[in-house]
C-alpha cells in the first residue's frame, strides 16, 4: 500500500507542471487576446500628451486678458524640469521604490501583494497608475469581472509606456495628469491651489503634502483636514528617510514643521466671478443648442468686459464696502440692525431666517416638532471659516450666531455699461464670491430704487408734455386718486416756493417730483411706465400706480443702468450686451453676436436736457460730493436714490460714454443703517462710483470722455429761455444741500 501510495504522488508531479504549464499559457494568450482588443478597445496612449477630454472654455475681455476658464478638470501641462526633484523623490519613495529598475510592472512587489493579500501595500508601478488614469475618460467598470479585465488592460498599457517613453517622460505624465483635488489635476494646478507657487519652487516639505494627497485627496487634503495630511506627510518623509533620500536628522526636523498654506481656490479665483457666472447661465442654451459642452469643449468667448475697468471696479467695491461695514457696526453696537418702518426690533428675525436654511430642515427630519431642541441644537459651536474684511476667520460659533454675523453683513452691486454699443464693461455683483453667491446685479436682484427712478417720470413728462428744465412747481403737497382712496406724498425738504424742474430733480425734492407727474393727468402712471419698458424694463414689472413717481419700485443695477443709458445717446436705448464672438479650440468663429438696437424714446434735444439736469445733480444736488471729494472735473452726471429707513442706498452716474449704476444694502430690506447721514445713497453707494471713476479717468488708453456732448440745433432755444427766466438749470451753484434727503 505505501508503494503504491509513493507511486500516486510521482504521477502528481507531471500533472502539476501541466497545469503550471497550461495556465501560464492560458493566461499568456488571455492577455494577447486583450492587447488585440477582443475583449474591449484599449484607449489611445497618445491621450495622455494630450488630454482631450475636459478642455477648458476661456473667457476673454475686450482688452485681450483671459478673465478666468470653465472647466472639468484644471489641468495645465508642465515639462520635466519644472518639477522640483523633491516631487520626484517623494513620489518614487511612497509609490514606487522599484520604479527605474521595473519595465512597467513590479513582478517582486505583485507577489508581496499576492501573498499577503493586499494587507502589505498594493503593487501598482507608477507606469501602472499612470495607465489607469486613461480610464478616467470612460465609465467605471460595476462587476469583478469588470475590474479584472481593466486591471489586465492597466497592465498591458504599462509595458507598451514603457516601451515608448523614457523614465522621466512617464513620471512628469504622470504628476500631469494625476488628480490631487476635485478640480486640480496635475502638479502644476495642485502647486498653485496649495502653494501659489511653480512645482519648480515647491519645498521639499510641500513636495511630501501634495504627494501624500493622492492616497485619499479628500482625507489628506490640508486646506479641510490639516491633521491627517500633516501625518501623512510625515509618512511620506519617513519613506524618504527609509530609502536614504534625506538624513535621520532631516526628517526629525521637517516632520515638526508645521504645513504653510497660501491657498488659491481653484474652484473659483481671479477677478468677475459673478459675471463668470451670468455668462455660463447665458450660455447654457447656446451650448445645449449648438452641441457644445462649456466645461469640456475648449471655446474661445470674448466678451465686452474691460479687464481694467473691471480691476477699478473691484478694488471700488471692496474698499468702500470695507468702511461701510465698519460705520455700519460702530452705528447699531450690539443691537440688532432688523427693524421695522417704525425702528422696532423685528421679533424672531433669525429664528425664521435660519428656519428656512438647510441645516435647519435635516434636524427637522431628526428631531420631528421639537422646536427647543432644533433650537439648541442650532445654538452649539462648532468649528467653521466666515468671511471678514481682514481675511478669513477660522473660529467656533454656533449656526444661530453665524447667522446673526451674515444678516449683518453689507453687500453691493456694480455695473457700467457704454451707452452708444450696449457693452458691459464691469460686473461686480457682490463683496465675496467664494462666501456670497448671490448676484446684486443680474435683473432678478431686485431691490427698491428710491428716488433714481425720478429720472424716467421727469424724461416722460418732458417727452409727452413738452415741459422744459426751467418749469416752475409748487413745493406744495399733491394728492392723487387710488383705489380705495387717496395718496399724498410726504416731503423731507420741507415745502414753500417755487422750483423748477432741474432744481426738484438736483434736490430730489419729492414735491417737486409728485407735481411734475400730476401733470401727466390719471394716466400718468402708465405712461410712466411705457416709458420705462420702452428702456429696457420687463414689461408687467411695474404697476401703474402714483407711488412709482418716488421710487416705489424694485429693479435691479442692470436694469438701471440700461434705462440712464437713452439719456446719454441722443435717446437711443440699446440694450446692455457682454459677449461678441465665440470661437472653437482650434479659433474658427461660431457665432458672433451684436447689440440689439431700438427706436428713439426720447428725441435728441430732449436726452441731452436730461443729461444737462442730471449734471445739475453734481453740481449743485444729491451727488455734490463727487467731484470735490474724488478730484473729478468735467461733464459728470447722475442720481442718488434712498429707499426708507435706509434700506438701500443707490446711484446711478453717467458721463459721454459710460453709464454706471451702483447698489448698497444688506442681504435682507429689513436691516437698516442707523446713521441716517451714512444711510443716504451719496454716502452708501456713490463713493464706488467715485473711486471707480477715478482710478479709471487716469488710464487714458479706456478713452473715457468727461466733455459736454454736442447740443442739438433746437435746444438752445429751450436753453435761452430758461436763462430768461431768471431760474435757469445751473442755479449759481449756491443751494445749501445739507440735511436733503434723497
Amino acid at each position: 500500500m505505501a508503494k503504491a501510495g509513493k507511486n500516486s504522488n510521482f504521477r502528481m508531479i507531471p500533472r502539476f507542471w501541466k497545469a503550471l504549464g497550461g495556465g501560464v499559457v492560458l493566461s499568456f494568450l488571455f492577455f494577447l487576446l486583450v492587447s488585440f482588443g477582443l475583449f474591449g478597445d484599449l484607449p489611445d496612449i497618445k491621450e495622455l500628451e494630450n488630454p482631450s477630454s475636459a478642455l477648458s472654455s476661456e473667457i476673454y475681455s475686450e482688452d485681450g486678458e483671459v478673465l478666468g476658464k470653465y472647466f472639468m478638470e484644471n489641468r495645465t501641462n508642465v515639462r520635466h524640469e519644472e518639477i522640483a526633484q523633491s516631487v520626484y523623490d517623494c513620489l518614487i519613495a511612497t509609490e514606487d521604490i522599484r520604479f527605474e529598475k521595473h519595465s512597467g510592472i513590479d513582478v517582486r512587489g505583485t507577489a508581496r501583494a499576492l501573498a499577503m493579500l493586499g494587507k502589505d501595500g498594493g503593487a501598482s508601478t507608477i507606469s501602472q497608475q499612470l495607465a489607469k488614469n486613461l480610464f478616467s475618460i470612460y465609465e467605471k467598470p460595476k462587476t469583478k469581472l469588470g475590474r479584472v479585465m481593466q486591471k489586465c488592460k492597466e497592465w498591458i498599457i504599462a509595458i507598451r509606456l514603457e516601451r515608448r517613453y523614457t523614465k522621466d517622460e512617464i513620471i512628469t505624465m504622470y504628476l500631469n495628469t494625476v488628480p490631487f483635488s476635485g478640480v486640480s489635476f496635475g502638479i502644476e494646478a495642485a502647486s498653485k491651489e496649495f502653494f501659489n507657487k511653480k512645482p519648480k519652487d515647491l519645498k521639499l516639505e510641500e513636495s511630501a503634502v501634495l504627494i501624500g494627497m493622492l492616497k485619499a485627496n479628500s482625507a489628506f487634503n490640508p486646506k479641510l483636514n490639516p491633521d491627517r495630511s500633516m501625518k501623512r506627510r510625515n509618512i511620506v518623509l519617513q519613506q524618504m528617510k527609509k530609502y536614504d533620500k534625506i538624513t535621520e536628522e532631516e526628517f526629525l526636523k521637517l516632520k515638526e514643521t508645521p504645513i504653510k498654506l497660501d491657498y488659491i481656490s481653484a474652484e473659483g479665483d481671479g477677478e468677475a466671478l459673478y459675471f463668470r457666472d451670468q455668462l455660463a447661465e447665458y450660455l447654457k442654451d447656446w451650448c445645449k443648442d449648438n452641441g457644445y459642452n462649456l466645461y469640456r469643449s475648449g471655446l474661445k468667448i470674448y466678451t465686452t468686459i474691460n479687464s481694467k475697468m473691471q480691476h477699478n471696479a473691484e478694488m471700488a467695491v471692496k474698499k468702500h464696502m470695507k468702511e461701510m461695514q465698519k460705520v455700519f457696526n460702530q452705528g447699531w453696537g450690539k443691537q440688532d440692525p432688523w427693524r421695522t418702518l417704525n425702528w422696532q426690533v423685528i421679533p424672531d428675525f433669525i429664528e425664521n431666517a435660519i428656519k428656512r436654511t438647510d441645516r435647519y430642515k435635516e434636524l427637522q427630519e431628526k428631531f420631528g416638532p421639537d422646536q427647543k431642541r432644533i433650537l439648541a441644537e442650532l445654538k452649539k459651536p462648532v468649528k467653521m471659516t466666515v468671511f471678514s474684511w481682514n481675511g478669513e476667520r477660522d473660529t467656533f460659533m454656533s449656526p444661530y450666531d453665524s447667522m446673526k454675523y451674515i444678516k449683518k453683513l453689507l453687500h453691493a452691486g456694480f455695473v457700467a455699461v457704454e451707452p452708444e454699443t450696449g457693452f458691459i464693461k464691469a460686473w461686480v455683483g457682490g463683496i465675496n464670491h467664494k462666501y456670497f453667491k448671490f448676484d446684486h446685479v443680474n435683473k432678478y436682484s431686485r431691490r427698491q430704487v428710491g428716488s433714481t427712478f425720478k429720472p424716467l417720470v421727469y424724461a416722460t413728462a418732458m417727452d409727452i408734455n413738452k415741459i422744459p428744465p426751467c418749469q416752475k412747481f409748487p413745493r406744495e403737497p399733491v394728492t392723487f386718486k387710488i383705489p380705495g382712496g387717496t395718496w399724498t406724498p410726504r416731503n423731507d425738504n420741507g415745502s414753500g416756493g417755487e422750483w423748477t424742474m432741474a432744481k426738484g430733480l438736483a434736490l430730489s425734492d419729492n414735491y417737486i417730483t409728485a407735481q411734475v407727474m400730476k401733470t401727466l393727468g390719471d394716466e400718468g402712471p402708465q405712461m410712466v411706465v411705457k416709458f420705462a419698458e420702452r428702456v429696457g424694463i420687463e414689461k408687467n414689472r411695474i404697476l401703474p400706480v402714483p407711488s412709482i413717481c418716488l421710487g416705489a419700485v424694485e429693479l435691479s443695477p442692470y436694469e438701471m443702468a440700461s434705462a440712464y443709458t437713452a439719456f446719454v445717446n441722443k435717446g437711443l436705448w440699446v440694450e446692455p450686451t457682454f459677449i461678441t464672438r465665440i470661437e472653437d479650440k482650434k479659433g474658427n468663429i461660431l457665432a458672433e453676436f451684436q447689440a440689439t438696437r431700438h427706436d428713439q424714446v426720447l428725441s435728441e434735444e430732449k436726452a441731452y436736457l436730461m443729461f444737462k439736469m442730471l449734471t445739475g445733480v453734481v453740481d449743485f444736488g444729491t451727488a455734490g460730493g463727487l467731484k470735490g471729494k474724488y478730484g473729478l472735473s468735467g461733464a459728470y452726471g447722475g442720481k442718488t436714490g434712498t429707499t426708507q429707513g435706509s434700506a438701500d442706498g443707490w446711484f446711478v452716474g453717467v458721463t459721454k460714454n459710460l453709464v454706471c449704476a451702483t447698489w448698497v444694502g444688506a442681504d435682507d430690506p429689513s436691516v437698516r443703517i442707523r446713521n441716517g447721514w451714512y444711510g443716504q445713497g451719496a454716502m452708501m453707494a456713490l463713493p464706488i462710483y467715485g473711486m471707480f471713476m477715478q482710478d479709471c479717468m487716469k488710464i487714458k488708453s479706456l478713452g473715457l470722455s468727461t466733455d459736454w456732448p454736442d447740443a442739438p440745433i433746437r435746444v438752445s432755444d429751450i436753453l435761452n429761455a430758461c436763462n430768461e427766466d431768471g431760474d435757469n438749470t445751473n442755479n449759481g451753484g449756491e443751494i445749501d444741500v445739507s440735511g436733503l434727503g434723497d
